[in-house]
């Protein structure tokens, strides 16, 4: 994946109070994938630049990034990380060998400096950390032609592929609100009258379905197998990366339960992504599993309407991604059993998501 990052950094009064920005953009469309922002406390413009730096090259190996466009507005920052400048500030030779270090992960990154009009997303991100840190809770002031592709509602149909998310049906852990990952729980009574609901309302988003992919636990393929059925007999395919995140040891537990026997652990975990349960598996790893599908999708059924019936974590990873949201959404997004979300994708990478967890359906 070829990604570009923007990066600034800002300090009032240098030394002052300082942020940083950073803007992680798809190549070549120019879609927004990840943003990154936070005040830094008391410290000078040059400090805050290389952190906005580190802090893109960060987000861009979040995101599997293979290759990396860097693009800023200070002269500084280029030239050192090219290697034409000396670092001759001793305070900034750690940020610069933590950058370096970074850039060690991917095949290809490149420096390139920026004229500070076409910097505006991440300045204005560094602005609105230092606002925010200062009391001020302000929008940043960025036009929408500065933060994102010049089109991003595509004039027809005709070539957008639709993606309808399903998650599973009720089961007994689903009822009891505990965590049920790779544990092969079947629906409940609820669970099945709920998939056969989320079957009607997946019909009446279209009847013309090109595939049904369905996680391979059975949950799931039951679910699966009950829209298909609503929708024409299409058959069920099973897509091994669909599957739930591993929870490891809080499987079957309740989150009371976890946060009693793992406070440490659970604090750390809703707090980062690439932070896993004990003995289980990341958001990140899961993350790049969806990301996976999503390609695949795009590859193999373009331009067609696909049904994808997963769990909690998948579906919610997919949204996050298309709705460029935070790592917060991870925790602020409620996905109830059987709720129906829909989102476009065009070939040029333009994203619309048009419904989150439909649930008329069940009522």
């Amino acid at each position: 994946m070829r990604v570009s990052i923007e990066a600034d950094g800002g300090s009032r009064g240098n030394p002052g109070p300082a942020g940083f920005g950073a803007v992680v953009r798809a190549v070549p469309d120019g879609q927004i994938l990840l943003e990154r922002f936070g005040s830094l406390g008391r410290t000078t413009n040059n400090v805050a630049e290389y952190t906005g730096l580190i802090e893109g090259l960060k987000a861009a190996r979040e995101l599997d990034a293979t290759e990396v466009e860097v693009r800023m507005d200070s002269k500084l920052v280029i030239e050192q990380m090219s290697g034409r400048w000396q670092i001759k500030h001793p305070g900034l030779r750690p940020l610069a060998a933590t950058a370096a270090e970074l850039v060690t992960h991917f095949d290809k990154v490149t420096f390139d400096w920026i004229p500070r009009e076409r910097n505006k997303a991440a300045d204005a991100l560094a602005n609105r950390a230092m606002d925010e840190a200062a009391g001020k809770k302000v929008a940043p002031e960025v036009s929408a032609d500065d933060v994102a592709p010049a089109s991003w509602a595509p004039p027809s149909m005709d070539n957008a592929t639709r993606i309808i998310l399903v998650r599973h049906g009720s089961t007994a852990l689903t009822a009891q609100g505990r965590y049920s990952g790779r544990g092969d729980v079947p629906l409940s009574d609820e669970g099945e009258a709920q998939a056969m609901a989320a079957g009607g309302r997946v019909a009446g988003i279209s009847r013309d379905v090109t595939a049904v992919l369905s996680s391979p636990l059975l949950r799931c393929t039951r679910t699966a197998e009950l829209i298909a059925a609503e929708v024409g007999g299409v058959a069920v395919t099973v897509v091994p990366d669909l599957i739930e995140c591993d929870f490891g040891d809080w499987e079957g537990l309740t989150f009371t339960e976890v946060q009693n026997r793992w406070p440490d652990e659970m604090r750390e975990w809703l707090a980062s992504p690439a932070v896993a349960p004990p003995a289980g598996e990341s958001f990140r790893a899961v993350a790049k599993r969806t990301r996976g599908v999503l390609a695949a999708i795009k590859d193999q059924y373009a331009g067609g309407v696909v049904v994808v019936v997963s769990h909690v974590s998948p579906i919610k990873l997919i949204l996050k991604d298309a709705l460029a949201a935070s790592d917060a959404f991870l925790h602020r997004m409620f996905l109830d059993a059987a709720g129906v979300s829909t989102m476009d994708i065009w070939p040029d990478g333009n994203i619309a998501v048009r419904s989150v967890n439909e649930t008329s359906h069940l009522r």
